[in-house]
């Protein structure tokens, strides 16, 4: 069932196009939920490929940009990872992007309610991918990578990977948290304002966005993740927040109101 079509939707049918979820309905899609499934699954290895034999770089060499050299392999002493033949820093990326695809298989298979439709899991599969991509080929220029000295970890990767980690658990706790306030039938009706959720109302996309710029600033250093990090904070702050705030003043009426009160950061505790 479409954003559109859903009865149990409130808002108004401006928001509901604007709103990549359709709030309230619980219609199940097994075939969207599979094919998110496999997609996200397989991306990893799409950056192995790139990060491991530089698959898509002729087209930079053509247009006469430098990447890295492969750098020495790690020797972490487990086979698995040994033969994957990577430098410590490119596993390290090749790493984030394996945690985002279980992250968010987890996400679509254990914790969300909602709808997937084919389509739609396809689109996410080819946002996260370009994503993805945009930090493992920054990090592959030389004109933009962060890895420009001879030690590591370097600054860029110590402090993107310190948002990855914090961003990616932030969001997976606070919709565990979530979804086993949900799943009680005591609480139909409610909003969950608990657990991580008291620090900021959107607790989830802030955690999103922290990981996200993280995840570029490992690859493209400083700038890149800024770049990455503004542009999902304003989308979630002009687009996501606001649709969804609609959604909730009219489910849950003086209870969200009250909720807005206690907890006046929307994104990002004591930031935003």
């Amino acid at each position: 069932m479409s954003a559109e079509g859903n009865t149990q939707d409130p808002r108004s049918e401006a928001s509901k196009k604007r709103d990549l979820i359709a709030r309230g309905d619980h219609t199940p899609t097994p075939a969207g939920k599979v094919t998110f499934f496999i997609l996200r699954g397989l991306e990893p290895f799409l950056q192995y490929s790139t990060l491991a034999h530089g698959l898509g770089t002729s087209a930079f060499h053509r247009l006469g940009l430098r990447t890295l050299p492969p750098g020495p392999p790690s020797h972490t002493g487990i086979a698995l990872i040994d033969g994957l033949g990577l430098s410590p820093y490119r596993l390290v990326l090749l790493g984030m992007s394996i945690g985002a695809a279980v992250k968010q298989n987890i996400w679509v298979s254990a914790l969300s309610g909602e709808p997937m439709p084919v389509g739609g899991a396809v689109a996410v599969g080819a946002f996260n991918a370009f994503f993805n991509s945009v930090s493992t080929y920054a990090f592959l220029l030389t004109a933009t990578s962060a890895s420009t000295r001879s030690n590591f970890p370097q600054p860029a990767l110590i402090i993107g990977s310190s948002l990855y980690v914090v961003g990616i658990l932030t969001e997976l706790m606070a919709e565990i948290q979530r979804k086993r306030f949900k799943s009680d039938p005591r609480n139909k009706g409610k909003a969950y304002t608990g657990g991580l959720w008291q620090f900021a109302r959107h607790i989830n996309y802030g955690g999103y966005t922290l990981w996200r710029a993280g995840y570029a600033m490992a690859g493209g250093g400083f700038m890149l993740g800024a770049v990455v990090g503004a542009f999902f904070l304003t989308d979630f702050a002009a687009r996501a927040v606001p649709i969804l705030n609609e959604y909730c003043e009219i489910r849950y009426g003086a209870a969200w109101e009250k909720f807005k009160r206690d907890t006046p950061y929307r994104l990002i505790p004591y930031v935003y």
